[in-house]
């Protein structure tokens, strides 16, 4: 006794059989085979065949026939191809099982049935192609060294994270940012990232280079086309392209950095980045990517629902939020708010209100 469970054989299924027959108690039966009495009920009631009592072909035939043989995805053809859709999208599994469980108001198929049945294909046909239906799809995972120090020191009025509103880390109130910068192999390109902490939206351009001063007015022109309400905060890391952070102070915005070598501080930034790499690793050369498929990319991120979001999308949350408050507000948009000024920035408020309805 105390073994760990294992099936029963056909041979067990005989003699659990031939023991019955002899008019053998459960509890002797399962003496004999050195299982819980528990198991051989179990096993006579789930495998029995009624009137005709258990019977050891038939009993395995039935257990046989309960065993995964597929799953879900396997056996329905319209399900599988409204998974793959999503995962092709960009889409993890878990978001969308809760997506999918949203729409429908209960559960449809769980993430990891989605992740067995992408393993099931690599493991049978040897494909391993079907990795790139994950959201990361790399066959290594580890941490990156550390080189160099931190220009820290050198930024003018830096003001550190501990100093930060309690409302910007609850995440219960909009308008406090997290901003970084994306490099790529070419020395030069970049794309300037920004992300709210409240709604998770992103928004994202492409700066004239990575210097100091093009991208605090990248930032600036950004942030200037956003009601009031949802400039707040913002927070950076130590690089030296937001030496000039202080430029936000016009807007009524307080800036905050993050300790030296502690980019978890911004996670969120962090983790939206990572997202956006899957479209633009970072061998990309930026000058061959069109406006259009770069607003798309970025646009495929807003409209991803997350489970921190309860599997709302990013935009569905930033409309809602900013329409409540247009209501709740007493004082009018300002005019670059109502004209949208910034129309060559991908996915300010007037792009994103075009692209609700994306796919």
């Amino acid at each position: 006794m105390g073994k760990r469970y294992t099936h029963f054989t056909i041979e067990e299924r005989c003699e659990v059989a031939r023991l019955l027959a002899a008019g053998q108690s459960q509890r002797k039966i399962a003496t004999a085979l050195d299982r819980a009495p528990s198991t051989i009920t179990r096993e006579v009631i789930r495998n029995g065949s009624g009137k005709q009592g258990y019977q050891a072909r038939y009993a395995q035939e039935q257990a046989l026939a309960r065993r995964w043989g597929g799953g879900k995805l396997e056996r329905d053809a319209a399900l599988r191809e409204v998974v793959l859709g999503y995962l092709r999208a960009g889409w993890s599994p878990e978001q969308v099982s809760g997506r999918l469980a949203r729409d429908a108001s209960g559960p449809v198929i769980s993430h990891e049935t989605i992740y067995r049945f992408i393993y099931a294909q690599m493991a049978r046909t040897k494909d391993y192609t079907w990795r790139h239906y994950l959201p990361r799809g790399k066959s290594k995972r580890g941490w990156r060294g550390r080189r160099g120090g931190s220009p820290a020191s050198f930024i003018a009025q830096r003001r550190p994270l501990a100093e930060r509103p309690q409302t910007a880390a609850d995440r219960q109130s909009p308008g406090h940012w997290e901003v970084d910068l994306m490099l790529f192999r070419t020395y030069g390109q970049a794309v300037l990232t920004l992300h709210e902490r409240h709604s998770r939206l992103l928004i994202a351009t492409r700066p004239p280079g990575k210097a100091a001063e093009p991208i605090a007015t990248a930032m600036h022109d950004l942030f200037a086309s956003l009601p009031p309400e949802w400039r707040q905060t913002a927070t950076f890391d130590n690089g030296t392209e937001f030496a000039r952070h202080y430029r936000l102070h016009d807007l009524g915005m307080q800036t905050f950095f993050c300790d030296t070598h502690s980019p978890w501080q911004k996670g969120g930034i962090e983790n939206a980045i990572g997202r956006l790499r899957r479209g633009l690793p970072r061998k990309t050369d930026l000058a061959t990517v069109t406006e259009e498929r770069f607003a798309q990319l970025v646009q495929a991120y807003n409209h991803t629902p997350r489970k921190c979001l309860d599997y709302q999308t990013p935009a569905e949350v930033f409309m809602n939020q900013v329409l409540h408050l247009k209501c709740e507000s007493i004082f009018p948009l300002a005019p670059e708010w109502r004209t949208t000024r910034l129309s060559h920035y991908p996915l300010t408020f007037a792009h994103l209100q075009a692209s609700l309805t994306y796919k």
